[in-house]
């Protein structure tokens, strides 16, 4: 297999980034009182739950979690696969009255986030929706934009970010590739 073109985050860097949200999230918000995080599936969700645990941690006060399944909401459903996977959405508190902050790896297009906000609305009103990813690598094709943001990365179109976490590769890592190299 090939290599990255370049290690952008490392592990300590990953954890960095999700500290300076947490901090970014709660001088924002007044405090963790009334927030809800809910991670996009799949890396979306361990990055929810990191960030709840540090916002406990540093306000004192739990801040529930859950996660979100946007297969269905997909523009591009027909294009990704024949027979799509669709996951659990488990959010396990009502919106009503907190305000939620969507979690997710890699802001790209804007897409994802569009289906995500769909797919969050139909389960109830939130008091507002706020957004929070690691890696913000530009290319926007919908006027959407991250509220926190680990690390922004100007990358060209032949080129792949692949984040990996802990929880689901073994190891923390933000990577640039060749897109010829991933395919």
């Amino acid at each position: 297999m090939s290599e990255p073109k370049a290690v952008i985050l490392d592990s300590s860097e990953v954890g960095r980034a999700l500290t300076r949200i947490a901090h970014e999230i709660i001088e924002r918000n007044k405090g963790a009182a009334g927030l809800a995080l809910i991670g996009v599936h799949t890396r979306g969700i361990p990055l929810a739950e990191r960030l709840a645990a540090k916002l406990s941690d540093l306000e004192g006060v739990p801040v529930p979690t859950g996660s979100l399944d946007i297969t269905l909401y997909r523009d591009d459903l027909s294009e990704v696969a024949h027979q799509p996977i669709i996951r659990e959405t488990q959010v396990p508190f009502d919106l009503a009255d907190r305000r939620v902050i969507l979690v997710d790896d890699v802001l790209y297009t804007g897409r994802t986030v569009r289906a995500a906000l769909d797919a969050l609305i139909d389960l109830g009103r939130p008091q507002g929706i706020q957004l929070a990813v690691l890696v913000d690598r530009g290319h926007r094709e919908l006027p959407i934009r991250a509220d926190y943001v680990g690390k922004n990365l100007p990358t060209s179109l032949t080129e792949v970010v692949k984040v990996k976490l802990a929880e689901t590769d073994g190891s923390d890592s933000v990577e640039l590739w060749d897109r010829e190299d991933v395919l």
